[in-house]
């Protein structure tokens, strides 16, 4: 069965096309930098690959040139949509109506529009995916993977707010979790290279980013909640804030609520600190000496650091702490930060290992350390083919 996967980020789309369940992967490739006049495109195969940089201004965009790569004459890899079985989505909200793999209907789509307003920067963009699937691969079945199935393990003493009880009852007003199928997969990947050790800090760096305590395989407690938009600094988000900013802003500075969701959501976070949104052109910037680009980064990583401490208490010890996503595997300056003054909860990285590129799960802790630094790179497309043909041979 070919199954093509379309993971659509908040700024980027990857894709792969595989064959279960044999997990023989095709072709696969990533958009990033949507919305920028240099967007990257990459396409690879088994025998070649292809790079280019264009102005990708939409996700529907991108997801035209992903068909186009697919369906070309001279290097693509079908010859015609038929081909293809199924194509599953990952969307980043399902709220309280979904907490499994989901054949998609009008009503599915009806409900994953209906909870972009908790998915602002997501949902939006999955549901462009599913429409522009549909059209060009109408034969093929469409299935979504949510991301917050993973954190429905979280107890309520953990997911409930301390607001009154008829907005979780009524309301369902709650942590829901985001990034689930990466942590799901981090996590699974690194309890086996551990030999089942239970206590481990899952931690989702990219544009954007979310840490997951996870226990006995299950998540405990997640940064992110009600919507992908508190916990960590993140590319354009500002994680967690006091509510009180945005009633002065609102009240005082004269702002309307949908202008300070924008800036929130949109402004914030690293591209709010410095003017990038791309942890690459920020570290870039760093090294040259631009001191708002120092501070966004120590900000950032001193985040992280705080939660490590407070999920290091939730799981009453602390075996491994994984990075992983586009930031957590590629930056080892990041690394090095977080991993800094860390001692105390046997934290301990070894430089040279740190500095290591690969694409295979690796340790770069001390061997004196007495918790596991792991870099564990995510394969959330092998995670969702995987649940949609488990979906779709049971």
């Amino acid at each position: 069965m070919k199954i093509l996967i379309i993971n659509s980020g908040s700024s980027s789309i990857k894709y792969q096309l595989m064959v279960m369940p044999a997990n023989e992967v095709i072709c696969s490739g990533m958009i990033d930098r949507i919305g920028l006049e240099t967007s990257n495109i990459t396409f690879k195969t088994a025998s070649n690959s292809r790079e280019e940089i264009l102005p990708i201004p939409t996700h529907k965009v991108g997801l035209q040139k992903v068909a186009d790569m697919l369906l070309d004459a001279e290097k693509g890899v079908i010859k015609t949509t038929s081909e293809i079985a199924a194509v599953g989505h990952r969307v980043v909200h399902g709220g309280s109506y979904f907490s499994d793999t989901t054949i998609i209907t009008e009503e599915v789509k009806e409900k994953i529009k209906e909870l972009s307003e908790l998915a602002p920067l997501h949902n939006p963009a999955h549901l462009v995916g599913i429409n522009v699937a549909e059209e060009i691969f109408a034969e093929a079945k469409q299935v979504a993977v949510f991301d917050t199935a993973f954190h429905q393990t979280i107890p309520v003493q953990a997911y409930k707010y301390a607001i009154p009880n008829y907005l979780l009852t009524e309301n369902k007003v709650r942590v829901y979790g985001f990034h689930g199928t990466s942590h799901k997969y981090v996590s699974e990947k690194a309890i086996n290279h551990l030999e089942n050790k239970s206590r481990i800090i899952t931690i989702h760096l990219g544009n954007g980013c979310s840490m997951t305590a996870v226990k006995d395989g299950k998540s405990i407690d997640t940064t992110m909640g009600f919507s992908p938009a508190n916990g960590l600094i993140m590319g354009t988000r500002a994680g967690d804030i006091d509510q009180s900013v945005i009633f002065y802003m609102v009240k005082n500075l004269g702002y309307t609520p949908d202008e300070v969701n924008s800036i929130l959501l949109k402004q914030s976070g690293m591209l709010g600190l410095t003017g990038y949104s791309d942890l690459r052109d920020i570290e870039s910037e760093a090294e040259k000496g631009n001191k708002e680009c120092q501070l966004a980064l120590l900000m950032n990583a001193y985040r992280i650091r705080k939660t490590i401490g407070a999920y290091a208490a939730s799981l009453n010890g602390l075996d491994a702490i994984i990075f992983t996503a586009g930031i957590g595997e590629n930056s080892s300056y990041m690394r090095k930060l977080v991993c800094t003054d860390m001692e105390y909860f046997g934290i301990e990285i070894d430089d040279d290992k740190n500095q290591i590129r690969s694409k295979e799960i690796r340790e770069i802790n001390k061997p004196s350390a007495k918790a596991k630094i792991l870099v564990v790179p995510t394969d959330e497309e092998y995670e969702i083919a995987n649940q949609v043909f488990q979906l779709l041979n049971n």
